[in-house]
């Protein structure tokens, strides 16, 4: 289905943002914020496992994020993950980016 794989290549240069979006909210855990992207996408796209911990630890190496362990509620522990104040502006900078290439892209398609 190349429609899917197109739309799935789209998104994914996009998973930085989506996420600090995301962390705007609150710290998330990152099955969390996986399942959140699934839910908030209408189940049409799912955040590849690798794909999201390689943007976590960018976007952590970067200081747009920073990480740290909660109490184990049930289970093992889970890394937490909370945007930092640099991550805020990365996120308004990339959406309002992501603001002027859409209209770009819709007057010339």
């Amino acid at each position: 289905m190349v429609y899917a794989k197109m739309s799935s290549d789209l998104l994914r240069g996009h998973t930085d943002t989506m996420i600090l979006k995301l962390l705007l909210s609150g710290d998330k855990y990152g099955y969390e914020i996986s399942k959140l992207i699934y839910t908030y996408s209408k189940e049409q796209y799912e955040l590849k496992e690798a794909t999201m911990y390689s943007s976590l630890k960018r976007l952590e190496k970067d200081g747009h994020i920073l990480s740290y362990w909660g109490d184990a509620v049930q289970g093992g522990r889970r890394k937490y993950y909370k945007i930092t104040e640099q991550g805020k502006s990365v996120y308004k900078q990339n959406k309002e980016n992501w603001e002027q290439a859409k209209k770009i892209i819709d007057l010339l398609l």
